[in-house]
């Protein structure tokens, strides 16, 4: 759950640190006051999008740090992306400078806004004040179907083999339109592929082949040279080892006389090794090299081969065994794809294997609707739409990314009405009411251990806004739940309770929050209830409400 918040140079907050519980807890406030300042807060340290318009004015940066008490599931996550579990507690902070620079950390070390994401799914689930704008749409009834039935990877691998389908019927569509560029791509490639196959060319040849005709084309100087050294080494008339080897001895004998020289002496043996090591390795290379005119004849023509053929296509020659696996790959996918009747089975094959997952995942989405029907239709009727029913319907539709049926939450408002698309409900009442129970439902179905609602219990009030109270005051027996509201029926109903308020100071807005005690509690309750004037009367019902 969520601990602590604190929030620093942030639009038109100032510095606010807040201490959380668990159970229900109200933010309340006037109009502007900046109660949903706070969600935005969470929500950008939580990975949101944020630009430097986010920054109060005059400061360098905003700075806002959330912790949270880890749970399995978040300890696994931290586990697996190598981020410390610090004595299970999870410490989220967002920094954005007044360039609309931005840095995020996961536990003091350095994450990107995206991990924040995906953590966050971990622990907050946040309902926005225009929830029910979004649930308009099928596209979000599907989504929060799936999401209420845990199918996100059912729906990832329907997706996947849509795509592998569509991508095959492209590909035999596009067949069909340039069967003759294909055509003709094919007779290039078997011709190049011909030559590569005479040609026979080896990786690394190229290498080899042009050091060996260096070594050919040089062998008399080779020769030569070679032959020069080792007679200047040992078999000259004064070769230099026999001098080195008269110099030995007369040093040797001097050095009797001052061990100075011993040095000098230790070099001269060491050289004296060294050339006889030359001598050695010399007269050996010369018993080996000889002259080769008829392997040079074969060199050069190989080199020729080589060097005609890249040159031809138009690459290097030490890139020719390259060429030549890359054509015949080419080969086999075109002569793969130029079979029509292969291409057609292939085609029939993958949708077949798509038709699998996404008639599965339209069974599961049946059980998870009828289920999440019944469930909105029995909290319909404690928000004061007595007879009133809500289902999910499953329209058959074409093959799509998603699968095979369209969703359309249907509802009914009262008893003797038929059910009509979500959409098309007349009442923002009506729509306010069942938004929030689909959003309550949904939650409880979820293991996230704090939810969040801002402000959805707009478009409501009276005995219902009591109702709703009560609703989030239970779910938050099982986690915990933040709720902006401007409804004291559901204010009442919270275990904590904070106040926003804003003043100005030298021309600066600043937003304030404080925790309230019971007697605070009165005051703001009676605030809602009663406008700019608090009376006795207004007062005496905050308690009571209090006391309910």
């Amino acid at each position: 759950m969520l601990r602590t918040l604190a929030i620093r140079d942030f639009v038109i907050v100032d510095s606010i640190e807040l201490e959380f519980s668990s159970g229900f807890t109200v933010f309340t406030g006037e109009t502007g006051a900046g109660k949903s300042i706070l969600i935005d807060a969470l929500a950008l340290a939580l990975g949101g999008r944020g630009d430097a318009s986010m920054v109060r004015e005059g400061a360098q940066r905003a700075d806002i740090s959330a912790e949270f008490t880890s749970q399995n599931e978040s300890s696994a996550w931290l586990l697996a992306m190598d981020f410390p579990d610090e004595d299970g507690q999870i410490i989220l902070r967002r920094i954005i400078d007044n360039a609309g620079r931005s840095k995020a950390y996961i536990n003091g070390i350095t994450a990107t806004a995206s991990q924040c994401r995906e953590l966050a799914e971990l622990l907050v689930d946040i309902h926005g004040q225009h929830a029910h704008q979004s649930l308009l749409k099928t596209e979000s009834q599907r989504a929060l179907l799936d999401r209420q039935a845990g199918l996100q990877s059912e729906v990832a691998e329907v997706a996947q083999r849509y795509k592998n389908w569509r991508d095959i019927s492209k590909q035999r569509t596009q067949f069909e339109q340039n069967a003759k560029n294909i055509l003709q791509e094919r007779e290039r490639l078997e011709w190049q592929l011909t030559e590569f196959e005479k040609l026979q060319a080896k990786e690394g040849e190229w290498d080899a082949i042009s050091q060996e005709h260096s070594r050919l084309a040089h062998a008399a100087s080779l020769i030569e040279g070679a032959q020069e050294a080792a007679d200047l080494i040992a078999e000259s008339d004064h070769p230099v080892l026999s001098q080195i080897s008269g110099l030995l001895q007369r040093l040797s004998k001097l050095q009797e006389f001052d061990h100075k020289l011993q040095p000098v002496l230790e070099a001269l043996e060491s050289a004296r090794i060294n050339l006889q090591e030359c001598a050695y390795a010399l007269n050996d290379y010369l018993g080996r090299v000889e002259l080769d005119p008829q392997r040079l004849r074969e060199v050069e023509l190989r080199v020729e081969q080589l060097h005609s053929t890249a040159r031809r296509f138009q690459v290097q020659p030490n890139e020719l065994a390259a060429a030549h696996t890359l054509c015949a790959a080419q080969l086999a996918q075109l002569s793969g794809a130029s079979d029509m009747e292969s291409l057609r089975l292939q085609e029939q094959k993958a949708y077949d294997f798509y038709e699998v997952a996404a008639k599965k995942l339209s069974q599961q989405r049946q059980i998870v609707a009828r289920d999440l029907g019944l469930a909105v239709s029995n909290a319909m009727q404690d928000l004061s739409m007595t007879g009133g029913h809500f289902a999910v319907e499953l329209q058959a539709c074409e093959a799509a990314a998603h699968g095979l049926e369209q969703v359309e939450f249907m509802v009914a408002g009262h008893a003797g009405v038929s059910l009509r698309p979500l959409a098309k409900v007349a009442s923002g009442g009506e729509l306010a009411r069942i938004s929030l129970a689909i959003s309550v439902i949904t939650s409880c179905a979820t293991a996230t251990p704090t939810l969040i609602f801002d402000e959805v219990d707009s478009g409501i009030g009276g005995g219902v806004a009591q109702v709703v109270g009560r609703l989030l005051r239970r779910l938050g027996q099982d986690r915990q739940v933040l709720c902006v509201t401007h409804l004291a029926q559901v204010a009442s109903c919270a275990n904590q309770h904070f106040e926003v308020s804003k003043t100005q100071t030298e021309n600066q807005t600043f937003s304030h929050i404080n925790a309230l005690d019971n007697k605070e509690r009165i005051e703001e309750i009676a605030r809602m209830l009663g406008g700019l004037e608090i009376t006795a009367t207004t007062r005496k019902h905050a308690r009571e409400l209090l006391a309910l």
